[in-house]
């Protein structure tokens, strides 16, 4: 897979070095769906974003400029899909991999909607964008999706 570097020029006026893959992964280890849509899409158009190295700070620059494809990983899409569209128009495929897991006697996350409601998304997301593009990721669906935009 092509994972180029780029330069860009970082909101401090320097010009960096930048990763720019195919394929970006977002949230993972956080939620950008569900608490910074506005967030990433302003980035998008910036070109590209930052990301820091829990462990050391580190900053790493991520450049959209290759984007095919990313791929979402959230407990609440709802507030990204008022953003879907831009995607559309810059011609980048997305797909979501949503869990529905239920910990609401457990308390443990009190700011993720029920999941009644979560499911009620979920059908919206799928009717939206079609029922293919919400998936529960494995590694034989990630490894179909990066040849076929190799």
């Amino acid at each position: 897979m092509r994972n180029d570097k780029s330069h860009i020029i970082n909101e401090s006026g320097q010009t960096v070095e930048a990763t720019a893959p195919v394929i970006i992964s977002a949230s993972r280890s956080t939620d950008i769906p569900a608490f910074y849509a506005k967030w990433f899409f302003n980035r998008l158009e910036k070109g590209y974003c930052v990301w820091y190295n829990p462990f050391n700070q580190e900053p790493s620059y991520i450049s959209f400029k290759n984007c095919k494809v990313i791929v979402f990983w959230t407990k609440n899409p709802k507030p990204i899909i008022p953003y879907l569209h831009k995607l559309e128009e810059q011609g980048i495929h997305y797909y979501f991999q949503v869990t529905l897991n239920d910990y609401t006697l457990e308390k443990f996350e009190p700011n993720v909607p029920s999941v009644s409601e979560r499911i009620e998304t979920f059908k919206e997301l799928s009717n939206r964008i079609g029922k293919e593009r919400v998936i529960k990721p494995n590694m034989e669906n990630w490894e179909s999706i990066k040849r076929l935009y190799q």
